[in-house]
């Protein structure tokens, strides 16, 4: 007697096991239509290729017979031609591997749009690297303020804050949204306490030719921890 494979349920196991609340946010990761998703799962099939060519880490075994672990037990290093840099606090929960969303920031309008309908933004693409903290997203790096360690172009993987007042680190490194005279600033930069008082911050670059900057709290309007970097090293 043959076991007919049940394949709907090894589509939400592979859900659940990326980190995927919604099936949208896995279609999109697959680069398929919800519906198609929708039509697998109804029609007990799927495209083999596809999920192993985009579930990076995934057992073959699985994705075949529905048997074992959803992922294999180690990933091979993540490119020869990239650099990445994690950016962990102690009370960091590290997760084996999560698909974090890749934002076009000019397309969304800025990280205050981003982050207010960051389920109604599409993303560029996914980045899956192994025992990360949990990051919300990631952007490409633009300028050099936080040269050497991130040049333009790197991309920043990041947590992002609710509650500015509260919850900042001083001395880590962080996304920040602020107004400008009526216009938004977008930068990168290492946030330490002002000697101006508690409602303000200091700004501070890793390139020794920015100078530092005091803002206010209360003119800052996104803010994001970042978590990790990535840099590509490729000639070509």
């Amino acid at each position: 007697m043959i076991t007919k494979i049940d394949k709907s349920l090894i589509l939400n196991k592979i859900k659940d096991s990326y980190f995927f609340k919604k099936d949208t946010d896995f279609a999109n990761f697959l680069g398929i239509k919800r519906q198609t998703l929708s039509s697998w799962h109804s029609r007990n099939t799927f495209d083999i290729e596809l999920l192993y060519a985009k579930c990076v880490n995934i057992n073959a075994d699985f994705l075949i017979t529905g048997k074992g672990p959803v992922k294999k037990s180690s990933l091979d290093d993540f490119e020869k031609n990239q650099t990445n840099s994690v950016f962990k606090l102690k009370s960091d929960r590290l997760i084996n591997n999560q698909a974090v969303p890749l934002y076009n920031m000019e397309a969304s309008a800025g990280i205050v749009t981003l982050f207010s309908d960051s389920s109604e933004t599409k993303p560029v693409d996914y980045i899956q690297i192994p025992n990360l903290p949990k990051c919300d997203g990631a952007i490409y790096v633009t300028g050099d303020s936080m040269y050497p360690l991130l040049k333009s172009g790197d991309i920043i993987m990041y947590k992002q804050v609710h509650d500015i007042r509260e919850n900042i680190f001083f001395g880590e490194m962080y996304l920040i949204s602020f107004n400008v005279e009526g216009d938004e600033m977008v930068t990168v930069k290492y946030v330490q306490k002002s000697d101006r008082g508690d409602d303000f911050i200091k700004l501070v670059s890793q390139n020794k030719y920015h100078h530092d900057k005091d803002i206010q709290i209360a003119d800052i309007s996104a803010m994001a921890l970042v978590k990790a970097s990535i840099r590509i090293n490729s000639m070509s």
